[in-house]
């Protein structure tokens, strides 16, 4: 029956790091089901934490090579408005990675972050322990660790 955990753990991988794309569907309801089949939190953090930390690097990738051009042209974003949100971003920087974790505004947190060119350590090492941390707690949450 370890083929079975190994296949949940395939699953939760490949789960977590879809969600945190642009898939609008909840890392956390997928990784409570997976941990509490499988019964194994260290196995579920680890795999559940490395699919969706490069989920959101992926994500915050797709921002990076983004261009202000194709945000005003296909999206129809005035000039001025990306100057304001480039003010934002700019004033809280990589720290704001902490919190790509946040269901459906992490995900376009990690692309901001991308399109305003945060510094790449920082924010994914950032978004890593934001990361970490969510499971994390749902493991404590739940008594398994």
């Amino acid at each position: 029956m370890e083929w079975l955990e190994g296949l949940g753990l395939l699953g939760l991988f490949i789960g977590t790091f879809l969600a945190a794309t642009v898939f609008p569907f909840s890392s956390d309801a997928l990784y409570l089901g997976i941990l509490a089949a499988t019964g194994n939190p260290w196995g579920c953090l680890l795999v559940g934490t490395l699919g969706n930390w490069l989920g959101s690097v992926f994500t915050y990738w797709i921002g990076w090579i983004g261009k202000w051009e194709w945000i005003e042209k296909w999206f129809k974003v005035k000039p001025e408005t990306l100057q304001k949100q480039k003010v934002k971003i700019d004033r809280y920087g990589a720290w704001l990675a902490l919190t790509c974790w946040v269901p459906i505004i992490g995900d376009v947190i990690a692309i901001a972050l991308g399109f305003y060119k945060t510094r790449p350590f920082w924010t994914i090492v950032l978004m890593l322990i934001g990361k970490l941390g969510r499971f994390f707690v749902w493991n404590l949450l739940y008594g398994l660790i």
